[in-house]
């Protein structure tokens, strides 16, 4: 029977400074600055949109229990013989259980965001009521009731008591670690590095065994089924994946490293504890490593964007035919949004690339046909509120009253048409913009929400009443584990159709309309959105549709030849 720590009973109760135990600290201490360096970058760029969707604050503090336990069993081969006898007990059963529960926990917000990103592809920006429905009686019936917030602090609260208290109880009573108490006949004899060398394994270790089980071989297993048909562009699928997949080794080598005793020369180098590290390792990659560089990307496909209008527009200046251009232009984006063969020749020109990347092109789109690049910020890139929320703001400026443009009015009518403007905006504010209510808030600046706050905020506040007290985009101020709002469960998924009442038609603020409230209240957050979609979504949605346009025009050359 092998040992936690990889000692034996004849060994020295002394450091080990041999080349092996010295790789393994040199190590420990190379990727924990490569690991902080890592998380120091996401907090920088936290405000980034594949880093705000994600919810740093779960992950991270995950990562960080975990890389203690990883970062103890790395000097274990230096001072393991010098560590007391339950100090890797209490290491692997406090830390690491805690860390792989958050760690999963954080997982399956993957999930959460996907399905609640879905109103965006199927509704766009209408605003509709969810019904509501008669609770149910009876605990699993109320539990389903739950918040996605409430459930998962829920079932993480009673995993991490479980395990704590579990534990704590192992501890109590087995003689291993204290021999004036406990159960008769579990004490341990020996010289000192015997009894320690005991200490490193047995049945008290079970129960944080079968917790990391189930956290590895059920809950990881069921997120990777249900995000089976999930395609991201912002690399969260893959990094699910591979974390789940790194999971799945761990506990059963570690088992093996510890029972079978033909593993005895590998514990010499690669202590049991090592494959659970080895899947630590492997999940910093992927939760720390991984969106490092898809913000690096970002930056980079923004840079590029941008300079591929300044390239148009100094083609545009030097010809001198704006108008043609601009026909030219959406002639181009008509193609590629229809799809055509035809298209192929004319959108593998450098001109035709950066001419529809330009904001023309962006708003020709908007206008016309947001649909598909709705769907695809939605279901690709998360972000389906941006497209919302600028469709939502082009219709709501078609219908702002003429009484808005010109000076005060006394008229009952004017009055009337006003106020229906102002409660319109008002249920754009509350979808999009509020952090107390909106369920992604968009990525504006502090001066533009602060400018909005003061002519919604108290309104809103007033009909839909103080939902929140925290920003959802500042992960670190306080501890959070969901998006802002209650979750669109699937009930609730059910009860939403085309035919519902809309809110706007049913709620009205009849106070007092703000004198800061004008058809320009929006103009200033609707160019931060469209500059935003314009150097992220807008690239990635034109690089698909041509790449679509491609294999059609492969396929129908294919047929043609046949």
């Amino acid at each position: 029977m092998g040992s936690e720590l990889g000692i034996t009973a004849s060994d020295a109760e002394l450091i080990d400074l041999s080349p092996v135990s010295i790789w393994w600290a040199t190590w420990a201490c190379v990727w924990t600055v490569c690991v902080l360096l890592g998380v120091t970058y996401l907090i920088i760029n936290r405000n980034a949109q594949t880093l705000r969707i994600r919810g740093l604050t779960l992950s991270l503090s995950s990562i960080g229990l975990l890389h203690l336990y990883w970062a103890v069993c790395q000097f274990a081969t230096m001072i393991g013989a010098l560590l007391p006898g339950d100090c890797q007990y209490w290491v692997m059963g406090i830390f690491l259980p805690l860390g792989i529960s958050l760690f999963h926990a954080s997982s399956t917000r993957f999930l959460h965001v996907a399905n609640l990103q879905k109103k965006y592809a199927q509704y766009g920006h209408h605003l509709f009521e969810i019904s509501p429905e008669k609770p149910k009686s009876g605990l699993i019936n109320r539990f389903r009731a739950l918040s996605y917030n409430a459930k998962i602090l829920t079932v993480v609260g009673i995993g991490m008591f479980a395990q704590i208290f579990l534990t704590v109880l192992m501890w109590v009573i087995s003689r291993k670690w204290h021999s004036s108490w406990g159960i008769p006949g579990t004490e341990v004899h020996g010289t000192v590095m015997a009894q320690k060398t005991a200490q490193g394994s047995g049945w008290e270790w079970w129960p944080g065994v079968a917790y990391q089980l189930f956290w590895a071989w059920i809950v990881a297993p069921f997120v990777l089924w249900k995000s089976r048909h999930i395609q991201d562009t912002q690399g969260w699928r893959t990094q699910t994946i591979g974390c789940a997949l790194a999971n799945l080794h761990g506990t059963p080598m570690w088992l093996i490293g510890l029972y079978v005793p033909a593993m005895a020369p590998v514990n010499a180098v690669w202590v049991p504890p090592q494959w659970i590290c080895l899947s630590i390792w492997i999940m910093e990659i992927f939760t720390v490593f991984v969106p490092c560089y898809e913000v690096w990307r970002s930056h980079t496909l923004r840079k590029e964007t941008l300079d591929s209008i300044a390239r148009w527009e100094l083609k545009v200046k030097s010809s001198g035919s704006d108008e043609k251009s601009l026909n030219s232009t959406s002639t181009m984006v008509d193609s590629l949004m229809s799809g055509w063969k035809s298209t192929n020749d004319t959108i593998k020109t450098t001109d035709s690339r950066d001419s529809v990347l330009t904001m023309h092109a962006l708003e020709h789109v908007l206008d016309r046909n947001p649909g598909p690049l709705q769907k695809f910020s939605a279901l690709r890139e998360f972000s389906g509120e941006n497209i919302a929320f600028l469709t939502a703001v082009s219709d709501w400026k078609r219908s702002v009253p003429a009484a808005m443009l010109g000076g005060p009015s006394e008229n009952a009518q004017d009055k009337t048409a006003i106020r229906e403007c102002f409660n319109r905006a008002l249920h754009i504010y509350a979808e999009f913009i509020s952090v107390r209510h909106a369920n992604f808030p968009l990525n504006i600046s502090s001066q533009d929400m602060a400018t909005l706050d003061a002519v919604f905020d108290k309104p809103t506040q007033l009909l839909y009443g103080e939902e929140r007290e925290m920003n959802p985009v500042s992960p670190f101020d306080k501890f959070t584990f969901d998006l802002p709002s209650p979750a669109l469960t699937e009930s609730s998924e059910k009860a939403i159709n085309p035919s519902t009442t809309e809110i706007r038609n049913l709620v009205q603020f009849w106070g007092k309309v703000p004198e800061e409230f004008a058809g320009s209240v929006f103009d200033d957050a609707e160019k931060s959105i469209k500059y935003l979609v314009l150097t992220n979504t807008w690239p990635k949605f034109i690089k698909e549709r041509r790449t679509s346009v491609e294999s059609a025009g492969s396929i129908q050359s294919d047929a043609t030849a046949v």
